[in-house]
C-alpha cells in the first residue's frame, strides 16, 4: 500500500490552515498513539489518570465529563486501570449506587511515567519550533478551540463565560 505522505498535495490545499492542521494532527496523533502503545497505555487511560491527579476522586460520570469521554469508554478504561491497580473504586458514602474512583499511589507513579512519555513526544513532534513558537502555537490553538467551544455552548443554551 502506498504512503500518502510521500506524494505532493494539490496546491489548493497546501496553504489552507485547516488542511495543514489536520495533517499535523494526524502525524502527532500517530506519534502519541505509538508511544503510549509502547508504554502499554491508551489515551483514555492517561486522560482519566490526569483528571484524577488534578481534580481528585470522582464518580465515573463526572470523569467522563471532565475527560470528554463517553460513559462506556470511561467504564472500560476504569476497569482496565483498576485491574492494574492504578485506580480504585469505592462506594460513594452519599449514594451507595454510585462508585467514586480515586488514584492509587501506583496510579500516581503511572501518571508521572506517562507525563514523561508525552513530554518526550511533544519535544519530538514540535522539534522544528523553538520555545516561543510552541507557546504561540499553543495560544493560537487554545484561542480557536475556545472560540468553537463557546459557540457550541451558546447554541446549546448554556451560559458562556466572557473573555477578559
Amino acid at each position: 500500500m502506498s504512503d500518502p505522505d510521500n506524494y505532493p498535495v494539490p496546491t489548493r490545499l497546501d496553504h489552507l490552515p485547516s488542511f495543514l492542521l489536520m495533517q499535523s494532527a494526524r502525524h502527532v496523533h500517530r506519534m502519541v498513539f505509538d508511544r503510549l502503545d509502547a508504554a502499554d497505555a491508551r489515551g483514555h487511560h492517561y486522560r482519566i489518570l490526569a483528571a484524577l491527579g488534578e481534580g481528585g476522586p470522582s464518580s465515573q460520570i463526572e470523569l467522563g465529563r471532565r475527560c470528554g469521554l463517553d460513559r462506556s469508554d470511561v467504564a472500560a478504561a476504569v476497569d482496565a486501570l483498576s485491574d492494574r491497580r492504578f485506580v480504585e473504586r469505592a462506594p460513594d458514602p452519599k449514594d451507595r449506587r454510585r462508585n467514586i474512583i480515586s488514584l492509587t499511589r501506583r496510579g500516581r507513579h503511572r501518571l508521572s511515567e506517562l507525563d514523561d512519555v508525552l513530554t518526550a513526544v511533544q519535544d519530538e513532534a514540535f522539534a522544528p519550533l523553538d520555545a516561543d513558537e510552541r507557546a504561540q502555537l499553543t495560544a493560537m490553538l487554545t484561542k480557536i478551540i475556545g472560540h468553537h467551544t463557546r459557540d457550541r455552548a451558546r447554541h446549546n443554551g448554556h451560559a458562556v463565560p466572557r473573555e477578559s
